[in-house]
């Protein structure tokens, strides 16, 4: 099982039958309240009936198509909403299968594109430390979380990383933008002066850090990185797999921090979770350097089998619709004031040393145990599954995401179960 620990789990499996709007039921009829819109997913909640509903109907009409040199009416119609909802000049899209495979699309447009613009030497890509881009090779080279990269060898070369943006010292219990830290963004200058500009195609960042434990940028520091990268050329990419599609009470972090990059990475909440699917969003000048020679010949070599699937082009719309009916996008502003406040009252419980939230993600850091790192933060992740609540640990911290159409009842029964945790495990 994927990022398991599968001698734990085959001893007392923890198997989910169902589920419905704000819950999941388990094989023994419990029902647990999603703490973590099922893997920072779900944000329209489960089971939505328009959503199942128009994969139905899709799954009759047109199950199939292919995506190489054909094409079929709902992958263009979603493209074209997509671009409606995103930072303005993010203008094109390539579809995907996943956060992972979006990265690494993500990151060979962007190497492609200095190619094509006479700029072949630009083929170093930036990352970050603790950084988090998916499981494939690219992504985890230019990820920065050691669990993930060390067991594979030397993964791609030509990737240098900026540090991360954690300052527990200074920036402990911050609600939203922690105040400390916006300095870090001129280690990108560092970098560019050891490589120089002419060496470096793109940098890549998640606005926020979601995977490692919800690390928010310092305010400014993300308007910083877009100046030096526009000063030396460098591609930005934002990773927003985690803060797309309504997270932090906008459709993008990009929409929130006020920044546009030139690519944009989505999944996750671009399907409600239900089928895999992932959007590269580009823009007009990145594409549009691809489109000259013969119309014969293919501009770009890169695409998946199921790229833009039919069916997954129909729950993509249908989640954009539900998301727009109900003002999902945009809920997590008003709901983030609430979820907040209850997550900083968690303050003073056993074993936290940090609270930190913005939009509707939210995240509790534990204390370690002294020669036992994560055992404090899974236990709180079993006792809280006893208890009711799906919650996601990584390392010691507990990550908390629910789905974006949580009430504040829930806010409040999900915050006061972590209480009881809290207070429950060593």
């Amino acid at each position: 099982m994927p990022f398991t620990a599968n001698r734990q789990f085959k001893k007392s499996p923890r198997m989910f039958v169902a589920a419905k709007d704000m819950h999941y039921t388990t094989s023994d009829g419990r029902q647990v309240l999603d703490g973590t819109a099922g893997l920072w997913c779900v944000n329209a909640g489960h089971a939505r009936p328009k959503i199942t509903e128009a994969i139905a109907k899709q799954a009759a009409e047109l199950d199939y198509a292919p995506a190489f040199q054909m094409g079929h009416p709902k992958a263009f119609e979603l493209a074209n909403r997509l671009v409606d909802i995103a930072p303005e000049g993010l203008d094109h899209v390539l579809f995907t299968n996943s956060g992972s495979e979006s990265v690494e699309t993500a990151l060979k447009v962007a190497l492609a594109y200095h190619r094509v613009k006479g700029d072949g030497s630009r083929t170093r890509l930036i990352g970050r430390e603790r950084a988090y881009h998916g499981v494939n090779f690219g992504g985890i080279s230019v990820g920065g979380i050691v669990t993930n990269r060390k067991m594979f060898g030397t993964l791609l070369t030509g990737v240098d990383h900026m540090p991360h943006t954690h300052n527990l010292a200074k920036n402990a219990f911050s609600k939203g933008l922690p105040e400390y830290g916006v300095e870090l963004a001129d280690e990108l200058e560092r970098i560019v002066t050891l490589h120089d500009a002419s060496t470096i195609a793109a940098v890549i960042v998640e606005p926020v850090a979601g995977s490692t434990g919800v690390l928010i940028p310092p305010a400014g520091y993300l308007k910083r990185l877009r100046e030096i990268t526009k000063k030396h050329g460098i591609l930005l990419i934002f990773d927003e797999v985690i803060t797309g599609f309504g997270r932090l009470g906008t459709p993008f972090g990009a929409d929130y921090f006020g920044v546009v990059p030139d690519i944009m990475v989505t999944a996750k909440g671009l399907t409600n979770g239900i089928i895999p699917m992932g959007a590269v969003m580009v823009s007009a000048e990145i594409h549009d350097a691809f489109m000259g020679g013969p119309e014969h010949v293919i501009e770009f070599f890169h695409g998946y089998t199921y790229s833009g699937n039919p069916v997954a082009s129909a729950a993509a719309l249908a989640t954009l619709e539900t998301y727009k009916d109900e003002d999902l996008l945009t809920r997590g502003t008003e709901m983030g004031v609430h979820f907040a406040e209850a997550l900083h009252s968690l303050r003073g419980e056993p074993h936290v040393i940090d609270i930190r939230n913005i939009g509707m993600v939210g995240a509790i850091e534990l204390e370690p145990i002294a020669g036992s790192p994560t055992k404090r933060a899974f236990s709180a992740f079993l006792a809280a599954y006893e208890a009711g609540f799906l919650i996601r640990t990584t390392g010691d911290i507990i990550a908390l995401s629910p789905p974006l159409i949580i009430s504040k009842a829930q806010i409040a029964e999900l915050i006061d179960g972590l209480r009881a945790v809290l207070r429950s495990i060593d």
